[in-house]
């Protein structure tokens, strides 16, 4: 259950209601009736449109049918476990998918995340914290599309040029072995995103190095000690315990 509900006409500045046709569609999958009804509240009250599914073949076929910006997704559905339909929707599309559940058990989050989803909040959880997520993700997609067509990401102080494979922190640029490359250039086209430690390995090495999570602790030590201005205390390649890293503005 959110822990904070904020409706349409709610202080000063409120969006305009309805909200506007080209406004961002949140696709919101949950089986029980007051949650879904809650998030559509909280959503259209900050300028989302809304559509609702509470069962996986709903929810799959919606996403077919009106292609949303950003998928809500619960993993107790009815008819399908939550993992198996995220796995489902990723063959189809590479919408952001937020998996908001009651399972916060980090093998549960590890495996949503595995199967293509792109961040994971645990309920009770605040309307603030749903909303900031959903930005990130808006962000994130905007950005890549920026970069297909600028080959050039900046994020905070630190900046990479995919087409000379240059890297800067600040004024200074940074030399990187290949591994920390591929590594670092999957972090900037994901920045703010969670990325776990198997997305990471199979971006650098491949899938047959699926398992070897330690080559990602090591090569992460030794970007934050070329990237981040004191690596005791990284600020911007920030651990995910147990999960992954997230590379954030600082």
């Amino acid at each position: 259950m959110l822990a904070h509900v904020h409706g349409a006409g709610a202080g000063s500045g409120a969006p305009a209601w309805p909200p506007p046709a080209n406004a961002s569609l949140v696709l919101v999958v949950d089986d029980e009736a007051s949650m879904r009804k809650m998030l559509r509240v909280s959503l259209e009250g900050h300028g989302f449109r809304v559509v609702e599914a509470a069962r996986a073949a709903d929810a799959c076929a919606l996403a077919a049918s009106s292609p949303p910006e950003v998928i809500l997704l619960d993993l107790g559905l009815p008819d399908g476990d939550g993992i198996d339909v995220t796995r489902r929707l990723r063959q189809s599309t590479a919408t952001p998918i937020l998996v908001i559940s009651a399972r916060s058990r980090e093998n549960d989050k590890v495996a949503a995340l595995d199967a293509g989803a792109n961040d994971y909040l645990t309920k009770p959880f605040s309307t603030g914290e749903l909303l900031a997520r959903i930005r990130v993700w808006l962000r994130c997609f905007a950005r890549r599309a920026a970069a297909a067509e600028e080959q050039r990401i900046q994020v905070g102080p630190l900046r990479i040029d995919l087409t000379r494979r240059l890297v800067f922190a600040g004024d200074r640029e940074v030399h990187l072995t290949p591994i920390e490359y591929k590594l670092f250039a999957v972090l900037m086209h994901h920045a703010g995103c969670l990325l776990t430690h198997r997305q990471l390995l199979e971006a650098a090495w491949g899938s047959s190095r699926a398992a070897d999570t330690h080559y990602v602790r090591i090569y992460m030590r030794q970007l934050r000690q070329k990237l981040e201005p004191d690596d005791a205390h990284p600020r911007y390649i920030v651990t995910e315990p147990g999960v992954g890293y997230r590379l954030c503005a600082g």
